[in-house]
């Protein structure tokens, strides 16, 4: 059996990002709790995953912190799986991947999802990435610098 290498002691922070949501599963079921399924059947139900891959996804998400199992909201012995701080921190992350393959992965007249604004009904501004200064920023812009703690 191949051993998953682990990035939780790296020292960027993409690769502990990685390591903790990483796996597709685990993304789409953040996304799905973000879209308000709550219960095991339902996460199952919407990504038609083999019950053992849900279970060990949703533990995974549990012990990160990302999804918390609570009481049932309906007083029945049920569980139910809500986003934490930590996780609904993961929305930027959701709409940004939600954007780039609204933008890459489907033909002009393709029908796809889309991301509205609630209140308004209006599909959301693109995100940017922007300076301290509020200029936008492209990775020609940016640069990785090492924080040393010592």
């Amino acid at each position: 059996m191949v051993t998953r290498t682990r990035f939780d002691d790296s020292e960027c922070p993409v690769a502990r990002s990685v390591d903790a949501i990483g796996d597709w599963w685990s993304l789409l079921i953040v996304r799905d709790a973000f879209d308000g399924s709550r219960r095991f059947g339902e996460f199952q139900r919407s990504l038609g995953v083999a019950k053992n891959i849900l279970t060990a996804r949703l533990r995974t998400l549990v012990a990160g912190g990302v999804l918390e199992s609570v009481p049932a909201s309906d007083g029945s012995a049920y569980r139910e799986y809500v986003l934490t701080p930590k996780g609904k921190a993961l929305f930027p992350v959701i709409v940004a991947l939600r954007q780039w393959g609204e933008q890459n992965c489907f033909a002009p007249d393709e029908a796809h999802s889309q991301l509205v604004d609630r209140r308004q009904g209006h599909r959301l501004r693109a995100l940017e990435v922007l300076s301290a200064d509020g200029r936008p920023l492209d990775p020609d812009d940016t640069t990785v610098h090492k924080i040393s703690t010592r």
